[in-house]
């Protein structure tokens, strides 16, 4: 872990939240109290930022500095709102082009992605705001710089994301193998937003039923999965095809 990434103890802590830095997560020692920690806690909840209780021992792999029980990783990019970036799409004149990821875990994963993304004009990514991968350095490393250059978002509840972009006349299509139908036969040309999922279960059912579409990338090898970044830049550059 780049300790540059860090920060430790209950005040730094605070104050790295009160300064606006854009923290992923914070680890909690098991059985902290105090008022000092009940406020840290406090502000952790009010930004929404994901939080776990983890051993003392955990903690120590990371710094031996006086952590006091608590460590923040500072993300290293910085998040947008969805809500905000689809707006000034339209006004720009461009026809939006989105993706969401569902859990998808691995740094190296959510690097090659955007770096794909960013080559095929997508307007943003929008991530989970738990159970993704951390974007730290590796991942912008992985990336190729594409991380700082495609915005990123990143919100808590992903259906209300989903309905938004419906209702701002974004069709929002699972990229799925329970699909009936394969990507080159879905026009992709208007305001879309495709979701993917990670390697092992796919899109939750949760934001399946509430696209408006599902597609497939056919296959005709034993093995019957891609790996999500693959699968990702096949469907993104067939809607580059498209839009040219």
């Amino acid at each position: 872990m780049n300790n540059e990434n860090i920060i430790y103890g209950i005040r730094p802590v605070m104050e790295a939240m009160e300064s606006g830095k854009t923290i992923d997560k914070v680890l909690l020692q098991r059985g902290l109290n105090g008022e000092l920690f009940k406020e840290l806690f406090y502000q952790v909840r009010q930004n929404k930022i994901p939080f776990q209780y983890v051993p003392i021992e955990k903690l120590n792999k990371f710094t031996r500095g006086n952590h006091q029980g608590v460590i923040a990783f500072v993300s290293a990019i910085e998040y947008q709102s969805i809500f905000d970036l689809v707006p000034a799409i339209y006004e720009d004149g461009r026809v939006p082009f989105l993706l969401i990821l569902d859990k998808v875990t691995d740094v190296r994963n959510i690097g090659a992605i955007a770096r794909s993304a960013e080559c095929a004009g997508v307007d943003a990514i929008i991530l989970p705001l738990k159970g993704g991968a951390q974007l730290n350095e590796d991942a912008v490393k992985s990336s190729a710089g594409a991380l700082n250059k495609i915005p990123i978002c990143r919100h808590s509840n992903l259906i209300e994301v989903i309905h938004f972009l419906q209702d701002s006349g974004i069709e929002v299509i699972a990229v799925t193998e329970k699909a009936n139908h394969y990507h080159f036969e879905k026009d992709l040309k208007g305001p879309i937003c495709l979701i993917m999922g990670n390697e092992y279960e796919g899109i939750a059912w949760d934001y399946q039923r509430e696209c408006n579409d599902a597609i497939n990338i056919p296959m005709v090898g034993t093995v019957k999965s891609l790996n999500v970044s693959v699968a990702t830049g096949i469907v993104l550059f067939e809607a580059v095809k498209q839009r040219l």
